[in-house]
């Protein structure tokens, strides 16, 4: 079972627009026993990572989303359900984040416009199948102000350069979280949301 995670705030309903033109079958729920039982959950995102966590942590899904990726199960994180992973965010002082990942999530600073806003391109950093048919050049879609910064750099799976490299994306064991937005980056996005699904379909 594919679970859409439903925390009150994100992008549900492009997410699942998505999946269902790849005529994939997945549930939407913010039952945390749903969400730890779930064989793969997708953590869509869109807005202020205070709040999000907020969401998270009042109805449960914090500890749940944390066991389902400690059991090594199959996890989608896309922008801000990538951001949530790490243990903090300058949006967010003092405000905790997941842990699953140790880094900090810094703002953009220098003279690029931010948001950092609209197509940009990716760098593929190590293979993974979830990027199977994506090479270095293609483009996807951003919209965010904010970047992750992993202390441990083999978790990077794709950097983009915005005045410098920042971790558009990350990998470790079952888990792949992205700051850009599969679910409207056409042809591209498509292809690695059918990989998601034939990897949590395994």
């Amino acid at each position: 079972m594919i679970v859409v995670v439903d925390y009150g705030m994100g992008n549900l309903k492009s997410v699942l627009n998505a999946f269902a033109k790849l005529g994939a079958r997945v549930t939407v729920s913010g039952d945390p026993r749903t969400v730890e039982d779930a064989s793969a959950i997708v953590v869509p995102g869109v807005g202020a990572f205070g709040r999000c966590m907020e969401n998270l942590e009042s109805r449960g899904l914090a500890p749940a989303i944390r066991e389902h990726i400690r059991r090594d199960k199959r996890y989608l994180g896309i922008c801000l359900g990538m951001q949530v992973l790490f243990e903090s965010s300058e949006e967010a002082p003092g405000v905790k984040g997941l842990g699953v990942i140790r880094g900090t999530v810094p703002r953009f600073t220098g003279s690029m416009k931010v948001p950092h806003m609209g197509w940009n391109s990716v760098t593929i950093r190590k293979e993974s199948p979830i990027l199977k048919g994506i090479g270095s050049g293609d483009f996807f879609y951003f919209v965010h102000s904010y970047y992750c910064s992993p202390d441990d750099g083999s978790v990077i799976a794709t950097t983009t350069d915005y005045e410098g490299p920042f971790a558009s994306s990350v990998e470790t064991g079952s888990l792949f979280a992205c700051q850009f937005h599969p679910e409207k980056s056409q042809r591209v996005g498509l292809t690695l949301l059918k990989n998601f699904l034939a990897l949590a379909e395994g």
